[in-house]
């Protein structure tokens, strides 16, 4: 990015089908009041876990707050105010793996996806 920016990682814990059960497992390293910040994942599906990490970053005051994601799929979302503003892929309701996505712990080193039929 030719742009001024700086990295930091969260790491947040699974959920349940309501969304009950999600918590930090790593919290941001940097105080981020009055930054723009865009959180970036992998895939959005239910938008559950993204909607919780947004509703806690943004009582820190951030000055914008945007979600980026490779691959999404809208039509499984339970969250309708999620600031989904970068979408790389919308991709369909089936099983991917490759290019870091992986199904038991294999296929993850592919270099491209594949669908898992």
């Amino acid at each position: 990015m030719p742009i001024l920016h700086a990295l930091d990682f969260v790491e947040l814990s699974g959920y349940g089908d309501d969304g009950d059960g999600i918590r930090f497992l790593k919290d941001l390293d940097a105080e981020i009041e009055g930054r723009s910040v865009v959180l970036v994942d992998s895939v959005i599906d239910t938008g559950l876990t993204m909607n919780h990490l947004v509703r806690s970053l943004r009582l820190r005051q951030p000055g914008s707050l945007h979600v980026a994601t490779l691959f999404e799929r809208p039509y499984r979302r339970l969250v309708d105010d999620l600031p989904v503003r970068y979408v790389g892929f919308t991709i369909p309701d089936e099983f991917f793996v490759g290019y870091g996505f992986a199904l038991e712990g294999r296929y993850r080193n592919l270099p491209d996806l594949r669908l898992v039929r």
